[in-house]
């Protein structure tokens, strides 16, 4: 158990609502055909928002919710997918747009696709129980539009635009509050099933070899699925054997996958539906973002109350497994 708590969250969302009767009828997909494949009824986009300029707005937000100075955060994670340019890491650049003092927060980036913010959060908790930092700014800030692939209509409708952050700190003694489970595992089997193969050094953008396509997202729904759908019951059961809680008595805040994803949950997990917090068919699946979008609208709708057992769960691309489990 280390005691660290999230003392505030906050999110930014585009103001532009895409639905799925406008892609339906942009792709000439039947009506009704991506809320019942994918589980979304709408999702944002960016019209001018900056990766940086959406993780700034959530970390206000979340700032103002944990009654938090800019001068008490001691590092900043961008833990997103996709970082606003190569050189140098976008939490660089949230702490000169947060108008964060110079010198004052160290800054880097994790990546571990849609699973990034739980891997955030991971290493928050770590370094601020053993004393390194006390408090820790989480950023995870996605724009998923540039580079979706409309010729794959299963994944490209999927997909929303979105940002989330979170403050964390130590717990004082005697608060509840405290992270007791955190465990992440990857199947490296499943690493050509969900990519983007351009902008990295084997394709190279300058690299005449590279053709717009590797610069797309591209994804075997169907096959991540059915790896996913074996391996997350027995990470499940480790993860409460290891907690000692009982299923029922958690909040359950998922990454936004897909609708199939979160039936899962409920179908073949034995999870409540009321236990599950969901924002897919509003927000559609929001990357990094995901996981933290649902939580920061969780706590604000009053989903998930102070002092409530919580269990964060998804995957990734890999494919990687993670859950944490935390009295919030």
């Amino acid at each position: 158990m280390l005691p660290i708590k999230i003392v505030g969250l906050g999110h930014y969302l585009p103001a532009r609502v895409v639905t799925s009767a406008a892609l339906e009828a942009q792709l000439n997909l039947p009506e009704g055909w991506i809320e019942r494949v994918t589980g979304v009824r709408a999702r944002r986009y960016v019209e001018s928002e900056t990766s940086v300029g959406m993780a700034v707005a959530a970390a206000r937000h979340a700032l103002a919710s944990a009654a938090c100075d800019l001068d008490a955060i001691d590092a900043i994670i961008g833990a997103s997918a996709a970082p606003q340019q190569a050189i140098p890491c976008t939490a660089a650049f949230i702490q000169r747009e947060l108008g964060a003092p110079e010198g004052r927060s160290a800054c880097y980036d994790i990546n571990a696709t849609c699973m990034s913010f739980l891997v955030a959060l991971q290493h928050a908790a770590a370094l601020i129980s053993t004393g390194i930092y006390r408090t820790m700014l989480v950023c995870s800030s996605e724009i998923s539009t540039h580079s979706l692939n409309y010729a794959e209509p299963t994944s490209s409708v999927l997909f929303g635009d979105a940002a989330a952050a979170a403050v964390v700190t130590r717990a004082a003694p005697g608060d509840v509050s405290a992270l007791h489970f955190s465990k992440l595992a990857t199947y490296s089997s499943g690493v050509d099933l969900t990519r983007l193969v351009g902008g990295g050094t084997l394709h190279h953008p300058n690299n005449p070899q590279t053709t717009p396509q590797m610069n797309t997202f591209q994804m075997n729904g169907r096959a991540v699925y059915k790896q996913a759908a074996q391996l997350v019951g027995p990470f499940l059961e480790e993860c409460f054997a290891t907690l000692g809680w009982a299923p029922e008595d958690v909040a359950v805040i998922a990454h936004q996958a897909s609708g199939h994803a979160l039936d899962l949950l409920t179908e073949r997990y034995g999870f409540r539906p009321a236990q599950i917090f969901s924002n897919l068919a509003e927000r559609g699946n929001c990357i990094a973002a995901s996981l933290p979008l649902a939580f920061s609208e969780a706590v604000a709708q009053g989903f998930v109350q102070r002092g409530q057992r919580v269990l964060l769960i998804g995957t990734g691309a890999g494919l990687t497994i993670g859950a944490a489990g935390l009295v919030f």
